[in-house]
């Protein structure tokens, strides 16, 4: 898993990596411009902090999500290893908005407004997503922020349990993709039969989907 985000503005010449989740107990180690950011019981990295990154990847003109190239990911790792970390970096290309299929709906066993459902997503795949959408339901056509995904918000999807219950993804509403003129309510966005179930989400396309 890798994902980074860069806001120059808000935090300066920093580029923000994630490669997991959050623990409780973290620990930092900082050498020349890199912070590594882990798991200090089973010294897992979570994530880096890479100050001054331009003077690595040169001007970053992105103000979110920074999607790396694997010639970026090899610049970097050049760098965690001059700075005397593992340079542990590895690209990833995968789609992480893909339209999804609903195949079953079903009460959650301790929520009377969850639903755990089982969803078609990228190659057949089958994941456990506990939703909270009102109008969630089986046989409809969704788009599914997989684990690894970066809401557009800056809300990293991770696995998770809801109310005790595995969900591995989240099933998105048009407000929060920010989808033009998406209701300002909770709700799943549905989408058209037209769109092909495991593609990945068109968010070109979707712009058009509530005019």
């Amino acid at each position: 898993m890798l994902i980074s985000s860069y806001n120059q503005k808000a935090l300066g010449d920093i580029l923000i990596v994630y490669v997991a989740p959050d623990v409780d107990e973290q620990a930092v180690e900082t050498h020349q411009s890199i912070t590594r950011i882990y798991d200090p019981a089973k010294n897992e990295t979570l994530g880096y902090n890479i100050a001054n990154v331009s003077q690595i990847l040169g001007q970053l003109n992105v103000n979110g999500q920074v999607f790396l190239t694997d010639a970026q990911v090899d610049q970097l790792n050049e760098a965690l290893a001059a700075a005397d970390f593992v340079p542990d970096l590895k690209a990833d290309h995968e789609p992480k908005f893909v339209v999804g299929y609903v195949k079953t709906a079903e009460q959650h066993p301790d929520s009377n407004h969850l639903l755990v459902t089982q969803t078609e997503v990228q190659d057949g795949q089958v994941v456990q997503i506990v939703s909270g959408s009102p109008n969630m339901q089986a046989d409809i056509k969704v788009v599914v922020a997989e684990v690894g995904a970066m809401m557009p918000d800056g809300l990293i999807i991770w696995p998770g349990k809801l109310r005790g219950v595995e969900s591995d993804g989240m099933i998105s509403s048009g407000r929060e993709l920010r989808i033009p003129n998406a209701p300002d309510r909770p709700g799943a966005l549905i989408l058209p039969d037209d769109y092909e179930v495991g593609q990945p989400f068109d968010f070109e396309k979707a712009q058009t989907l509530f005019q």
